[in-house]
C-alpha cells in the first residue's frame, strides 16, 4: 500500500493522490493558502480515497462557517462511502472528523488522541487535536498532545512550533521560544512558529523585540493563508499599540488586518474586531471602520460555530448600530444554547451568553451592566477558547466599565427600539 511523506499508508491506487496529500499536509501544517487546491487535485486523481475526502472537510470545518460546513459534510458523505476499505488510522480520522462536523467535540478530541498514541506521525490529526483543545481553552492538553509524539518526530519543524506555543500558552515562556527558535532554525518559512515566539515576547513586553521580530520575517507571510497571514499582522499591530503609534495600528489594519482579510472569514473579522475594540478601548475614534466591518457580519448572526467567535460579533453588531442584526443574533444563541452538544451547553448558558450581554452593554455605555455581567464570567471564560493576547480584550473591556462606570459623564445615550424586547430585557439595569 502507498504511503505518504510521514510513511503513513494511504489506501489509494493513485501516485497523483498521493502527491497532492503530501502537498496539502505541507499547506495545511504551514497554513498555506493553496491547501485547497491540493486537496482537490487529489479527489480529482482517485474520487474513492476516502483520506482525502477527509482532508478536504477537515479544512472546510476550520473555516467555522455554515457555507464550509455544508461542503465538508458534502466530502465525509463520500469519505463514508470508501471508508470500509480503508486502513485503522485512516478510519479513526474520518471518524474524528465526522464528529467534528457534529459538534461532538469531545469524540473528535478522544479520537485524535487515540491517533496521536498508535501513529505519532500523523501531525495532521494532532494539529487538529491542537485545534479543539485551543477552544476548549484546555491548554496542558493543548501542550501535551504535542509533547506525546516529539520523539517520533525529532526532523520536523512544524510540530516544533506546535510545540512552542502549547509552552507558551501554559507559561513555559523560556521554552516555548527555544523550540520556536528552534524551528525558525530548521525552516525560516514557519509561520506557527514565527506566532508563538510573538506570544512570548508579547507576554514579556518586549514590544520592540516583538517589533522586529515579527517584521523581519514577514516577509515568508505572503504564502500563509488569510487566516495566519492577518493574524500575525495583528500582533505586530498589538505591538504598535502599545508604543502608542496609533497612526500606524490605522496602517496595518488598513493594509494587513481587515485590508488583506478574505472579509467573509469568520477568523478574519475577529481580528478586525479586535483591532478596532482595542482602539476604542484607548479613546481613539476607528471612523466609519465598525460599519464597513459589520457589512459582513450577518452570515454569522446563527452559525455559532464558537462562542468565542460571537463575542466579538455581538460588539460590532452593536458598535455599527445593527440593532436588528444584534437583537437576532442574541436570541440566535440562546436557542442554539438550547441544543447544543451537552459537552459544549455549559460553555453557551454560564459564559458566554452572559459575556455577550457584557460587551453589549459596553458598547452602548451601560457600565454597571456590563460589570455585573462580566464579573463573574471573567475567571471561566478561558474555558470558550483563544490564546491569552485574545482574551485579555475581555478584561480589558471589564476595566474600562469600572473606570467609566466612576464618571457618569460617560454613560453613552442610547435606545433600542421598544419592539426589540430582548435587547431591552437584556441590558437594561
Amino acid at each position: 500500500m502507498p504511503k505518504d511523506a510521514r510513511e503513513l499508508e494511504v489506501t489509494t491506487d493513485s501516485p497523483e493522490t498521493i502527491a497532492a496529500i503530501n502537498r496539502f499536509i505541507e499547506q495545511a501544517l504551514g497554513y498555506g493558502k493553496d491547501a485547497e487546491a491540493c486537496v482537490l487535485e487529489g479527489i480529482a486523481a482517485d474520487p474513492t480515497c476516502a483520506t482525502i475526502h477527509a482532508y478536504a472537510a477537515a479544512h472546510y470545518l476550520s473555516q467555522e462557517n455554515a457555507t464550509a460546513t455544508q461542503q465538508a459534510i458534502s466530502h465525509l458523505q463520500i469519505a463514508q462511502q470508501h471508508v470500509a476499505k480503508s486502513t485503522k488510522r485512516e478510519q479513526l480520522y474520518i471518524q474524528a472528523i465526522t464528529a467534528w462536523a457534529s459538534r461532538a467535540i469531545d469524540r473528535a478530541i478522544a479520537l485524535h488522541k487515540e491517533i496521536a498514541q498508535e501513529f505519532p506521525c500523523d501531525l495532521l490529526s494532532v494539529q487538529q487535536g491542537q485545534y479543539h483543545y485551543f477552544y476548549l481553552g484546555d491548554k496542558e492538553r493543548l501542550l501535551n498532545i504535542a509533547q506525546k509524539v516529539l520523539s517520533a518526530n525529532r526532523d520536523n519543524h512544524y510540530l516544533y512550533g506546535m510545540v512552542a506555543f502549547g509552552l507558551e500558552q501554559c507559561h513555559r515562556l523560556a521554552e516555548a521560544e527555544a523550540f520556536g527558535r528552534l524551528a525558525i532554525t530548521i525552516n525560516r518559512h514557519d509561520p506557527w512558529a514565527h506566532h508563538a515566539i510573538a506570544h512570548v515576547m508579547e507576554t514579556q513586553g518586549r514590544v520592540n523585540q516583538g517589533i522586529a521580530w515579527m517584521e523581519s520575517h514577514a516577509d515568508t507571510w505572503e504564502n500563509c493563508n488569510s487566516m495566519l497571514y492577518t493574524h500575525n499582522w495583528w500582533h505586530v499591530a498589538l505591538y504598535y499599540l502599545e508604543t502608542g503609534d496609533i497612526e500606524k495600528v490605522f496602517s496595518l489594519y488598513d493594509t494587513h488586518v481587515w485590508g488583506r482579510a478574505q472579509k467573509n472569514s469568520p477568523k478574519d473579522q475577529v481580528g478586525a474586531i479586535a483591532t478596532l475594540l482595542r482602539l476604542e478601548l484607548r479613546g481613539v475614534d476607528v471612523g466609519e471602520r465598525w460599519q464597513e466591518l459589520s457589512l459582513y457580519l450577518y452570515p454569522r448572526i446563527s452559525e455559532h460555530a464558537l462562542p468565542f467567535q460571537d463575542l466579538h460579533y455581538v460588539y460590532a453588531l452593536t458598535k455599527a448600530g445593527r440593532r436588528e442584526w444584534l437583537n437576532q443574533m442574541l436570541e440566535s444563541m440562546e436557542n442554539h444554547a438550547m441544543t447544543v452538544n451537552p459537552y459544549l451547553r455549559q460553555n453557551w448558558f454560564e459564559i458566554a451568553i452572559p459575556a455577550a450581554r457584557g460587551l453589549v452593554a459596553h458598547a452602548i455605555g451601560h457600565w454597571s451592566t456590563a460589570i455585573a455581567q462580566l464579573k463573574p464570567v471573567l475567571p471561566q471564560l478561558y474555558k470558550l477558547g483563544g490564546s491569552h493576547a485574545q482574551r485579555v480584550l475581555f478584561e480589558q473591556v471589564y476595566r474600562n466599565s469600572l473606570f467609566r462606570d466612576e464618571k457618569p459623564s460617560t454613560r453613552t445615550s442610547y435606545s433600542f427600539n421598544p419592539q426589540q424586547q430582548n435587547a431591552e430585557l437584556l441590558l437594561l439595569p
